[in-house]
């Protein structure tokens, strides 16, 4: 995301009255929201005026950006949607999903998660190259924790 997109994404802010926006792609993540005084626009009925505000600025956006070349470098992770118990394969005498290597696309099954006696499919959702299996088989895991990293193709 570069400043113009930015820029845009307050204008689309100022225009219907949107209070908080965040993003998080690739390891880069960004949080505006509106206060008293930020963007022209007085605060919304719920904002206090003890408020902490965040606010992207022609000067604060360099900061908040990495370089380039770590973004376009950076391996993107799949996370887990969900609690629940991690599964390579899709039975104990199966080959799993992926392994280091595999290419993979957004509908490539990459796990399952046992999550209430229900088996749940995780699909990668990114194209790319898988780097490093983060979990280990069997093993449980948290809603949003990594569980592989995919290296873009």
């Amino acid at each position: 995301m570069d400043l113009k997109d930015i820029k845009a994404v307050i204008e689309i802010m100022r225009k219907n009255s949107i209070s908080e926006f965040e993003m998080e792609n690739q390891g880069f993540k960004i949080r505006l929201k509106r206060g008293a005084n930020v963007i022209g626009l007085p605060p919304s009925s719920d904002e206090s005026a003890h408020a902490p505000v965040f606010a992207a600025t022609p000067s604060a956006v360099p900061t908040a950006l990495p370089p380039a070349a770590s973004v376009l470098n950076a391996d993107a992770e799949i996370k887990s949607p969900m609690i629940g118990t991690f599964y390579r394969a899709p039975s104990p005498e199966s080959a799993p999903y992926v392994e280091v290597g595999t290419e993979v696309g957004p509908d490539t099954v990459v796990c399952i998660i046992e999550a209430m006696k229900v088996m749940n499919e995780i699909k990668a959702e990114v194209k790319g190259v898988i780097s490093k299996v983060l979990v280990e088989n069997a093993k449980p895991v948290e809603y949003g924790q990594p569980m592989f990293k995919v290296r873009p193709s």
